[in-house]
């Protein structure tokens, strides 16, 4: 995907370093604006806090008789306690030049909005009592307190999404902008899929790739590091709508490889409030 003007980008591992502090600030004021509530899965099972009455039935314990509420009608009732099962839910987002790239110093890099939004799911997750991993990493952050080492872990993500470590029936969340070719994407998605992971696919983009508001004769060129050859076009207008159809073509066929492994697929742009998509985050992960 070329792209105008080239890259403004810094080295992965400086950039996250001078912007962590802030970008965790931002996260956590982005996760409190959402929802600060519970994200964990309720069902019976061993634990103190409790759940609901139930009719008590043949088999049942004596001892689990709520004597106080079965005083109360003509029928014995069993006083269930919940059990929090934790989920694992495993996080990544996309590095490099692409991904650094920004059309304006309005909006932010897209790097950057996909690190707010792990940082920022991150933050409800261990909040509500999930375990939260990062693609690579060999161990799940758990507790409110984990994130700031979450985040200080990010530079050691793995740099694709494979990892062979990510439990059968986890959940997985990858942030990028998937403009490389789909067979890569269809491959990584049909690894975790074959793992027992089910998962949902957030393309982030500047809004410039998805508009393309050039007018006039433009110099397209390659960000640093990519062997694209510069492209001329002599005039953006008469372009723009094979472009449009091409990105729906694009994005069609990454719905429909996310559809066929069982998976999700939404689009965010960078110039779009980062709650809109966090909350719809927040409820894809939730239990049903």
């Amino acid at each position: 995907m070329a792209r105008l003007p080239p890259s403004l980008a810094v080295p992965w591992a400086e950039q996250l370093g001078a912007s962590l502090p802030p970008l965790l600030v931002e996260a956590e004021r982005v996760a409190a604006t959402v929802m600060p509530g519970l994200h964990g899965r309720r069902r019976a099972g061993p634990g103190e806090a409790f759940w609901q009455f139930r009719a008590y039935v043949a088999g049942d314990l004596v001892s689990r008789i709520d004597w106080r509420q079965s005083g109360k009608s003509d029928r014995l009732f069993i006083r269930e306690t919940e059990w929090e099962a934790a989920q694992t839910v495993a996080l990544w987002c996309a590095t490099g030049p692409g991904m650094d790239w920004r059309s304006s110093k309005e909006v932010p890099s897209k790097a950057m909005r996909a690190q707010l939004l792990l940082l920022a799911l991150s933050s409800l997750l261990l909040r509500g009592g999930e375990r939260v991993r990062l693609f690579g990493l060999p161990r799940p952050f758990a507790g409110r307190q984990a994130l700031p080492s979450l985040a200080g872990a990010l530079a050691q993500m793995a740099p694709v999404p494979e990892d062979p470590r990510i439990a059968r029936h986890a959940r997985a969340v990858l942030f990028g902008d998937f403009w490389e070719p789909l067979e890569e994407t269809k491959a990584r998605i049909g690894t975790l899929a074959a793992q027992g992971v089910r998962g949902h696919m957030l393309q982030v983009l500047d809004p410039a790739e998805e508009t393309l508001p050039y007018a006039g004769r433009i110099r397209f060129e390659g960000v640093a590091g990519s062997a694209a050859p510069p492209a001329l076009v002599p005039r953006v207008e008469a372009v723009r709508e094979l472009y449009a159809e091409r990105l729906a073509r694009h994005r069609a066929a990454l719905a429909a490889l996310a559809q066929s492994a069982g998976w999700s697929f939404a689009c965010h742009r960078t110039d779009q409030p980062p709650e809109t998509a966090l909350l719809a985050l927040h409820q894809i992960l939730a239990p049903a």
